[in-house]
């Protein structure tokens, strides 16, 4: 830091109270990780190292000296085009008066917040717990050891992202709440590299400029009135120039799509980022993108891309003003079309939804957002039980919101949706997802135990009717969470569906490829105290006439000997091809999806 801004840090940070793990033994240790990145100055990440699988990690009490990374600039990537690492702030005596007296009052309301015990939802020592916690950056690491035969259409690079807090959380944090990092495991031939970076968001930027996090946590921390307190210090700072949110302040953390020549990383709350894979392996982030200058609203974890057409449809929502929800949709080329503004009585929690072969197919459900409750104490996302559940179904050309056609399926909260597709001879269309209940109970400590049951929903669009029957028959129940079809099936008619079985929930214990037509269920079990992710499928080539023709990937982590691994399954049998070992644990995450050689090589 600049000397300056060192001393006025320094002063202000005396007035925090000391490091959550301090006082309940989280487990980020004292001293952060130094890694030099040439020709930029040395960044310092907080991570955890050497962690073992118990039920709450125990964080380290004294200083460690950890090793430098040093990390090379990849020689395919254009620099100009990244975000550089910023300085630390050359601040003002005002600024620095202005961020001594913040600080202050942060540190006020974290000892007043900490005298509270958290729900589980918000606790750090249950949220990062075990392999849940983050793991610090990693350069490429070339030839790793593979069990088995990789087979030979598998070539390219397989990215899953997730949720990596830079820094120790200082009270309050949810599992969403943490800054984007990307994983990924290139496979070329014989060769198979890995590597992981942060997606360099602005938030990101900013915080470790600062050496500490000042963004608000969405989940985490805003609720109640000290969510009212951090978002007026958070205001109190940008109108001092302290911060600067006018670049977005998501974390990227969320979804990934490869669509028109890029990589994009995204979290519901901001626009996409752009990473670039290199020739090496590596992951570099090239910036915000907003589709050179379309996109000016934040656009959803989860767009959908068309592999008949090669457009991607989107949907962007608005916790605070009208319009709450637009809907747009991109060509193959990456032109935008005109936003078509959807009319919802209150801003509502859309993080997913489907495509069909001539619809949009939009879930507005029971989980909404009222800012208002933070005034009563409360949390801004509620289950409003008085709301009725509906899906929307708007043409995919459609310029004008209406021509939606609305169809209520009661008590119906899809967290996420497999896929869909139109029967025109008895005029419905057809959504696979894995119904909720109770549907907050991922944002709100709840008695009841949490339920996903893979559904089937009838939208009748001539009578507006609409029926839902679990897929698996109730006795053979389990939680089926976080997967996807065959994606060059997607918004057609598909026999099965590849899903993690979330249990016991949040963890997964293995994967399931379910017959959507007879509930058949056809698990693979990773073993015991073994848990993995999301299932992705790769089909083995595109004109095979079976739909299960393909491998399925996914990280999995042994929490007895704390390493992980990738997996390559056969889609059709469930037979483990192979294994390869990576040389770093890999946190438990959310999305991924493959990209080719061919692709890769095509990438801007």
């Amino acid at each position: 830091m600049a000397s300056s801004t060192a001393i006025a840090g320094k002063r202000a940070m005396a007035q925090i109270p000391e490091p959550l793990s301090s006082q309940l033994d989280l487990g980020f240790p004292s001293k952060s990780i130094s890694m030099k990145k040439k020709p930029t100055r040395s960044i310092k990440i907080y991570c955890v190292q050497n962690l073992s699988p118990l039920k709450h990690l125990h964080f380290p009490k004294k200083n460690h000296q950890l090793p430098t990374i040093i990390r090379k600039e990849p020689v395919d990537v254009d620099v100009h085009q990244i975000p550089k690492k910023e300085t630390p702030p050359h601040w003002n005596i005002l600024q620095r008066a202005a961020a001594k007296a913040l600080d202050m009052m942060e540190g006020t309301l974290i000892s007043s917040e900490r005298r509270r015990p958290l729900p589980k939802t918000t606790d750090p020592r249950v949220q990062i717990a075990g392999n849940f916690a983050p793991v610090p950056e990693q350069p490429v690491h070339h030839s790793l050891p593979v069990s088995g035969s990789v087979p030979d259409c598998i070539r390219g690079v397989y990215v899953r992202n997730g949720a990596n807090p830079l820094f120790e959380p200082a009270a309050g944090h949810h599992l969403f709440d943490g800054d984007g990092m990307v994983h990924a495991v290139t496979i070329n031939g014989g060769s198979v590299s890995y590597s992981c970076r942060f997606t360099e968001t602005h938030r990101l930027v900013q915080e470790r400029s600062l050496g500490r996090p000042v963004f608000p946590k969405a989940i985490g921390e805003l609720h109640g009135h000290s969510g009212i307190a951090r978002l007026l210090l958070f205001f109190a700072r940008g109108v001092f120039g302290l911060v600067n949110h006018r670049h977005g302040t998501g974390v990227a953390n969320a979804g990934l799509v490869y669509f028109n020549r890029r990589l994009l990383a995204m979290s519901e709350e901001d626009l996409p980022y752009q990473v670039r894979v290199s020739p090496s392996g590596d992951l570099e982030t090239v910036g915000r993108y907003d589709f050179n200058g379309q996109l000016r609203s934040a656009m959803i974890a989860h767009p959908k891309l068309d592999p008949v057409t090669g457009e991607l449809f989107a949907l962007s929502y608005d916790v605070v003003k009208k319009p709450y929800l637009k809907y747009f949709l991109f060509s193959a080329d990456g032109t935008k079309s005109p936003d078509v503004e959807i009319p919802l009585e209150a801003p509502t929690m859309i993080h997913d939804f489907a495509i069909t072969e001539n619809y949009v197919v939009i879930p507005d459900q029971q989980v909404v957002f009222k800012l208002q409750e933070m005034v009563g104490g409360g949390s801004p996302v509620i289950y409003d039980k008085n709301k009725k559940s509906r899906f929307g179904i708007l043409s995919k050309r459609a310029r004008k919101a209406s021509e939606i056609i609305w169809v209520e399926s009661p008590e119906t909260f899809c967290f996420h949706i497999w896929n869909a597709w139109e029967e025109p001879e008895s005029d419905e269309v057809v959504v696979i997802g894995s119904c909720m209940t109770p549907p907050d109970s991922i944002f709100k400590e709840c008695d009841e135990n949490l339920k996903s049951v893979l559904s089937e929903i009838r939208l009748n669009l001539k009578t507006g009717e609409s029926t839902r029957r679990p897929i698996i028959p109730h006795s053979d129940h389990i939680n089926l969470e976080a997967g996807m079809v065959n994606r060059n099936k997607l918004g057609q008619k598909t026999p099965y569906v590849y899903l993690a079985i979330a249990e016991p929930w949040p963890k997964v214990s293995g994967f399931a490829k379910v017959d959507l037509s007879t509930g058949k269920v056809h698990k693979f079990i990773y073993g015991e105290g073994r848990y993995g992710g999301e299932p992705y499928f790769v089909p083995r080539d595109v004109n095979s006439e079976r739909e299960d023709d393909g491998y399925i990937l996914g990280f999995v982590h042994d929490e007895k000997t704390w390493k992980s691994e990738l997996q390559i399954v056969n889609a059709m049998n469930l037979k483990l091809e192979a294994s390869v070992k990576l040389p770093s644990r890999v946190p438990y995450g959310f999305h991924g999806t493959f990209i080719s050689s061919e692709e890769l090589a095509k990438q801007l």
